[in-house]
């Protein structure tokens, strides 16, 4: 009876301890590994026997708690942390232990290099090959680069009632704070002059500049970022124009010979910009969407960016990155180059100046022209 007492009691510990064992010993858990997305850590990793959860642990004062709880599916789990690099972490399931895995700092992936030149970052034309900077003027220095822009002083501009003659003054003309500065002001003392049958003394006088046979070019990109003075009143009239080189013969007169107008600005008009091309289609007046266009939108008093993509085909006018007006006349009043010209004067037919808006000043931040 004890013999059989004593092998009961024997076979039956040896049940109660062998299960557990058993069940243990069908666990194994992989090295975790832990990745980063975006500003998460994931760990993930595999499992063999019939845990249904892991824990994921981290060391932390010198002892292993608990970061996350994982549930295993098809023999794998994954969970995101906030794990900070250098963490030490584990998978624990069914009494087993997985090895440590230590987070890594996060791979910054340095910038591709950015090509640049004279004017700045490399820009792409729509064919892929990069645009070529010929001309970079910041207006950095406290004098105008006389070897680039010439003064005007034989033009004048407004209506006989009401206009000004063009002046090389630092009241008109000045560079100052990173701009160009070009001014309308009034004088004491009168001044006369005469010019598309505007003629006899004025009280007002106003900047302007080319770069008459200084710099020219035939094609390519030219841009200015400009702020004129914020009114609504009547009276102000600013542009970024481009003008043919005399020095090439043409054979016709304006305005056939040809005028690019890229942003002529109207204080009447204190929410736009209103592009011009001049050339044989001036017979028949003002065409939107072919020679002009009257939806281009430059706030008075802001800086704006006027830019010009001038080809053999077409010609594309964009104000502050958007496409204004396209012509693909391919014209030849366009088929030679063409001088730069910024000027600041007063309006006439429809912006007459008659007293209310302040005389303005236009400031160019920078030109820029890519060949």
């Amino acid at each position: 009876m004890k013999f059989f007492v004593a092998l009961l009691v024997g076979m039956a510990g040896t049940l109660v301890l062998a299960a557990p064992a058993d069940a243990a010993s069908k666990v194994s858990l992989t090295t975790p590994s832990a990745s980063h997305v975006g500003k998460a850590v994931v760990v993930s990793g595999k499992v063999k026997g019939k845990a249904k959860t892991v824990r994921i642990e981290q060391r932390r004062a010198g002892r292993w708690v608990l970061l996350r709880k994982a549930t295993v599916r098809s023999g794998k789990y994954q969970v995101s942390t906030n794990a900070k690099a250098s963490t030490r972490l584990r998978a624990t399931a069914g009494g087993k232990v997985s090895p440590v895995v230590v987070v890594t700092a996060p791979v910054v992936a340095k910038p591709a290099p950015v090509a640049t030149d004279a004017c700045g970052t490399v820009l792409k034309k729509t064919d892929g090959t990069s645009w070529a900077c010929t001309l970079n003027e910041d207006f950095n220095g406290t004098t105008l680069n006389r070897s680039l822009w010439m003064p005007q002083v034989q033009f004048a501009m407004g209506t006989q009632a009401a206009h000004t003659c063009y002046r090389d003054d630092p009241q008109t003309i000045n560079v100052s704070g990173g701009t160009l500065n070009l001014s309308t002001r009034k004088v004491e003392t009168p001044v006369s002059c005469s010019f598309g049958g505007l003629t006899g003394p004025t009280s007002y006088i106003s900047g302007g500049v080319m770069t008459y046979r200084l710099f020219s070019q035939q094609y390519g990109r030219f841009e200015a970022r400009i702020k004129n003075t914020a009114t609504q009143y009547a009276g102000l009239h600013e542009a970024f124009w481009l003008w043919p080189d005399d020095r090439v013969a043409s054979d016709t007169v304006w305005p056939y010979a040809g005028e690019i107008d890229i942003s002529e600005t109207y204080s009447s008009f204190a929410n736009l910009t209103i592009p011009f091309l001049h050339y044989r289609a001036d017979v028949y007046g003002s065409l939107p969407t072919i020679n002009t266009a009257w939806n281009c939108a430059a706030q008075r008093g802001v800086y704006n960016t006027h830019t010009l993509e001038w080809t053999p085909k077409s010609i594309k006018i964009f104000v502050n990155g958007k496409l204004c007006l396209t012509n693909t006349s391919g014209d030849t009043a366009f088929m030679k180059p063409y001088i730069m010209a910024l000027t600041q004067g007063m309006g006439a037919a429809g912006n007459v100046y008659d007293g209310r808006a302040p005389l303005g000043t236009m400031n160019v931040d920078y030109v820029r022209v890519w060949k």
